[in-house]
């Protein structure tokens, strides 16, 4: 039986680590795609990036992993990370990177909490980029619970909101 202590609600995710086969061709991906900052790297072992110059948000490493596989489907491990954007436009612009770069996308769904993009990196391990809608406007139930459901995004409607600097 599990009691009834609540973690407080001020608690966030700070950041994740990912071992990774090659530590360039995830910065690349994560730094060079993604937009992330480098803010401190050791040697060919270990990386760590951040948004806003946060000491950082993902650290990549190779120390159980250089030149490895991925773990095999139907194995237990990371699902994805998830990337909170601030908000509409900043998730279409980084999608529309991600598109212009090659990456393929996995799915685009509608939450309605949330709106989210799923990928890969470099390494199989799953990436969602998304964004929240204001509380206010999701779904509930008439018993006022969360109603979150999976529906198909409108792609191409959030690409139009990309920001270009061109």
């Amino acid at each position: 039986m599990i009691d009834e202590y609540k973690i407080h609600p001020g608690v966030t995710i700070g950041h994740v680590h990912l071992k990774v086969a090659d530590l360039n061709r995830s910065l690349a991906f994560y730094c060079g795609i993604l937009g992330f900052e480098l803010r401190q790297r050791f040697g060919s072992q270990a990386a760590f990036i951040s948004a806003g110059g946060y000491h950082h948000h993902i650290g990549l490493n190779t120390w159980e992993s250089l030149g490895g596989q991925p773990p095999p489907p139907r194995t237990t491990g990371l699902y994805h990370l998830a990337i909170l954007f601030p908000n509409r436009a900043q998730l279409a612009t980084s999608v529309a990177r991600v598109l212009r770069a090659g990456v393929e996308l996995e799915g685009a769904t509608d939450h309605g909490v949330s709106e989210a993009i799923y990928l890969r990196d470099p390494d199989d391990n799953g990436v969602e980029l998304y964004r929240d809608r204001p509380q206010k406007e999701w779904p509930l139930t008439p018993e006022g619970n969360l109603a979150m459901y999976t529906r198909a995004l409108d792609l191409d409607g959030l690409l139009k909101e990309a920001i270009t600097t061109e």
